[in-house]
């Protein structure tokens, strides 16, 4: 089957590997991959929860496969992105998903250690390098091949650990695309604000969610569909000029120059 990139089925016999890929939006990047046709490579550090939304993806009429593994270990994520190589001769797409990003991980820093401030940028900024570096020899000279990571809005708006994190993602994003550029890889990262998924919604205290609504310039609820079709554009032929950019998702509650 032809590679083309002005394809009509643009990601039929293409592989795409998604870190964090079990759940949120991870599973949800992996679904809509595999319903535009590709092979969506799901892992995660829990290989059952892995497998288990492969397996709902595959159960949908859809290619999906599970694979546990910690975005950190070097080692780990050399064998996960050589299995994912071995389906369609290669990586054709990498969502850098994975990350630290609950209650405990955004505290600030006196509060939570050295430890955990280390954790935290161990697998928000050193993951993304590992799983790149590891992707990136299945990628190069492959039409079309595309990276987003994802960062947050709160990389833009200061005063966090979990921001710092994110904003190195951002500054890591540019890095990556000017050094993978010249092998066809293109490299872009999204910045999603407040999306009120179920787990979000349930969760939030109504005076945190009308807070952030507040600084949006959209007066709607952020929707994990919002994220998906941000990623599906970024990795798509229509974004084919385009690299080094982080795209903010966020209502315009994170805009800026």
């Amino acid at each position: 089957m032809g590679r083309s990139m002005t394809s009509t089925n643009f990601y039929a016999s293409r592989t795409a590997v998604i870190t964090g890929g079990g759940r949120g939006f991870g599973k949800a990047f992996g679904l809509a991959l595999a319903r535009s046709g590709a092979h969506a490579v799901l892992v995660d550090i829990d290989g059952a929860v892995a497998e288990q939304a492969a397996a709902e993806i595959r159960a949908a009429g859809f290619a999906a496969t599970g694979l546990g593994g910690d975005v950190t270990n070097e080692a780990r994520m050399a064998e996960v992105m050589q299995h994912a190589a071995a389906f369609h001769g290669g990586i054709d797409i990498l969502i850098n998903n994975a990350g630290l990003h609950s209650d405990e991980y955004g505290q600030p820093m006196f509060k939570m250690g050295l430890a955990k401030v280390k954790r935290l940028f161990e697998v928000n900024v050193i993951g993304v390098v590992n799983c790149t570096m590891q992707a990136a020899p299945h990628m190069r000279g492959r039409a079309g091949a595309s990276i987003v990571n994802i960062s947050s809005s709160a990389a833009h708006m200061g005063g966090s650990a979990y921001g710092d994190s994110k904003l190195a993602v951002a500054g890591l994003t540019i890095s990556f695309a000017r050094e993978l550029g010249p092998d066809g890889v293109r490299v872009n990262a999204i910045s999603p604000g407040l999306m009120l998924t179920e787990t979000i919604a349930a969760e939030l205290p109504p005076a945190t969610k009308a807070r952030v609504k507040a600084m949006q310039m959209i007066d709607a609820d952020g929707k994990e569909d919002d994220i998906v079709e941000a990623m599906m554009f970024l990795t798509s032929p229509q974004a084919k000029f385009i690299t080094g950019e982080t795209l903010r998702v966020t209502g315009g509650m994170a805009a800026g120059v």
